[in-house]
């Protein structure tokens, strides 16, 4: 299959590849999603098939309008309906109880609930309103490696898997979309991002956070919380403040290179080793989460790190999105400081 590449004006063709049962990955301020008709089983379970993604790992549907989410969701609470209001278009996705029979158990992963997305994207919202359906799109990437922020990360991973990647250049979030649960009692955050708890209870009241590791045999509401995700060939170390100094010594005693991840503060303040190289998280938390996926798949692509060495942050606002990502992609695994 050729991979074709779709732009703004050629959106209309995109949208075909969608009503035809086929893929076509789309951009969003987070990351690149991979798209198929959700209410087409058959296009759907080739979403699956075309990143290697367990069957029972849910898919966002992205809607255009919340007129749509009507039509498959039970009826929306006041509390939904603001967060709707508050926060849609853009990086929110939210956990409802769905209609009987509203989606395969391809989409919903056998629950009886599903995450909907309104992205604050155009070139996708006029993608979804041509196809004149909801679209599932989890990550457009290898299940499991960092997620796409471009339209060439989508196709180092996917060529001759999709029909085709509508291209509107690099995301500007680069993480994925908070997800809240809003289907039981109490809303919970089952995955941090742009849309911190803190403006969440601003608009809403009280709501908890639930990092409870999934069971083996349990099926997660929300991508993420079950299987590995976001790493790249080689074995990631978080970096805390105060430990650069002992990491790059750490590095420079190293057979191979080590790449390095920091924002330009931390590198001007420290001195790289000749093995070191560096890939630039910016200057803040807005920009290394705009960049981190970017910087482990350029490990990946661009060079033969066995080590990355990633600069850790305050778990706090967007922080805490991007940490959620980094330990993951790190396997929990933070540098430790040698005995001196």
């Amino acid at each position: 299959m050729e991979t074709e590449i779709y732009h703004a004006d050629t959106v209309k063709e995109a949208a075909k590849k969608i009503q035809a049962g086929q893929l076509i990955s789309f951009p969003t301020e987070t990351v690149y999603g991979l798209g198929a008709d959700a209410t087409n089983e058959t296009a759907v379970k080739q979403v699956y098939l075309a990143k290697g993604r367990p069957s029972d790992n849910p898919l966002i549907v992205h809607v255009a309008d919340i007129k749509t989410v009507e039509k498959y969701a039970q009826p929306l609470s006041a509390k939904t309906r603001l967060l709707m209001k508050t926060f849609w278009p853009g990086p929110l996705t939210i956990i409802l109880k769905l209609k009987p029979n509203a989606f395969s158990k391809s989409v919903t992963g056998g629950l009886a609930t599903a995450a909907f997305r309104n992205p604050r994207n155009e070139v996708t919202l006029d993608l979804i309103r041509q196809a004149g359906v909801p679209i599932v799109g989890p990550s457009a990437n290898t299940s499991g490696k960092p997620s796409p922020t471009e339209a060439k990360h989508v196709y180092h991973d996917l060529q001759g898997k999709i029909a085709g990647i509508l291209d509107d250049g690099p995301t500007q979030i680069g993480v994925e979309s908070t997800v809240i649960d809003m289907s039981g009692d109490v809303p919970s955050i089952l995955r941090p991002g742009a849309v911190s708890e803190e403006k969440l209870t601003e608009i809403i009241g009280t709501v908890q956070s639930d990092h409870h590791k999934v069971g083996k045999d349990e099926v997660p509401k929300a991508p993420g919380m079950k299987y590995k995700h976001y790493a790249p060939n080689a074995q990631v170390l978080i970096v805390q403040d105060g430990q650069w100094q002992d990491a790059l010594n750490w590095a420079a005693k190293q057979t191979g290179p080590v790449g390095v991840m920091t924002t330009k503060k931390v590198k001007t303040a420290n001195q790289l080793p000749e093995n070191g190289e560096w890939f630039s998280l910016g200057d803040d938390i807005h920009s290394a989460s705009h960049n981190l996926f970017a910087g482990l798949r350029h490990f990946d692509t661009e060079s033969s790190v066995a080590y990355i060495l990633a600069q850790g942050f305050d778990k706090i606002g967007l922080g805490e999105a991007y940490m959620n990502r980094l330990e993951k992609s790190a396997g929990q695994q933070y540098f430790q400081t040698p005995n001196k």
